[in-house]
């Protein structure tokens, strides 16, 4: 199973993308979408990106991270622009026929790391170890791998 991770953001989108056969996990591809210019240029930009990785991997699954606001720095500006960039990949996926599914941060963190408040460098450390990759992805690109392979746990 193909399984294309994303983690959205307004500004930069992270996407990885996994081949899963049990607990055989392949890297295939990942990455940053970095985007310019209007809140609407963005996420246009985002649906073009997405739209293309579905068309090019043809992904069995998309797995989106669940939107979330921290209680201690509420940011109701940041979460509708996250909003749209969710929205977009939503959109991208959809037009491909492509089944979607989300998890939350700390249902991703706890699926690869072991808990579910984890660190950055930690998921970046077990997504580089377990995917056996030479070096660490960014850092938008190793969350969006890190949910592509928490779908591939649950699935199993």
């Amino acid at each position: 199973m193909k399984i294309l991770g994303v983690d959205p953001g307004s500004r930069v989108t992270g996407f990885g993308l996994i081949e899963a056969q049990k607990l055989n996990l392949t890297y295939l591809s990942s990455g940053c979408i970095r985007t310019k210019g209007e809140l609407t240029e963005r996420i246009t930009t985002i649906f073009i990106e997405i739209d293309q990785l579905v068309k090019k991997y043809q992904p069995d699954i998309v797995v989106i991270e669940r939107a979330f606001m921290r209680p201690d720095r509420p940011n109701p500006d940041a979460a509708i622009k996250l909003g749209h960039a969710r929205g977009a990949i939503i959109s991208a996926a959809g037009v491909n026929g492509i089944k979607m599914v989300e998890y939350s941060p700390n249902q991703i963190k706890k699926a690869v790391v072991g808990k579910g408040h984890a660190t950055k460098d930690q998921v970046s450390y077990m997504v580089q170890e377990s995917l056996k990759l030479n070096k660490a992805p960014q850092e938008d690109a190793a969350d969006a791998l890190a949910g592509a392979m928490c779908h591939a746990y649950h699935s199993l």
